[in-house]
């Protein structure tokens, strides 16, 4: 009876073990696999059902981008590493702008690129859908100028005019 008892206990201790290994070991792997990307800016696909109109929406993290009587509000938005999977996905908020004039917020959540459908905006006129998250290009100046810029004259006081 008594051999027994410890069989059992030894069985329960190795089982516990294993699955706290197997749980430190997945959550080890998510996080090296799983390292997100931040960017800043949330490009999005809008089409009006009406007209048939479709546009491409780049907007930056918290400011507002406008689509018809929609205002978009990107929060965050996150990519991965492009050797990993893709998972794109960003945290939106939209407002309708009603015909008083006062804006009606209408969603509110995650939208992921790999799955437009998962997490959609249900509007009667409007669909909205991320398409993927981006860093804003690298301008010129931010490099340094090139050899072959002269800078511009300095300025010259300005002559007094004849009254």
């Amino acid at each position: 009876m008594r051999v027994a008892t410890n069989i059992r206990k030894v069985r329960w201790l190795l089982v516990a073990a294993l699955v706290g290994a197997l749980g430190v070991a997945a959550h080890a792997q998510r996080i090296e696999q799983g390292q997100r990307i931040e960017n800043s800016i949330a490009n999005f696909a809008a089409l009006d059902k009406v007209t048939a109109a479709v546009r491409q929406l780049p907007i930056e993290l918290n400011k507002t981008g406008e689509f018809r009587t929609l205002k978009i509000t990107p929060r965050v938005c996150y990519t991965r590493d492009p050797k990993e999977a893709p998972r794109t996905s960003t945290f939106v908020e939209v407002d309708e702008i009603l015909f008083d004039g006062k804006a009606k917020r209408i969603f509110t959540g995650w939208m992921f690129a790999e799955s437009p459908g998962l997490n959609p905006l249900v509007h009667p006129v409007f669909d909205v859908w991320l398409t993927s998250c981006s860093q804003p290009p690298r301008s010129p100046a931010a490099k340094g100028p090139s050899p072959e810029v002269t800078p511009p004259p300095a300025d010259e006081p300005r002559k007094k005019r004849p009254r």
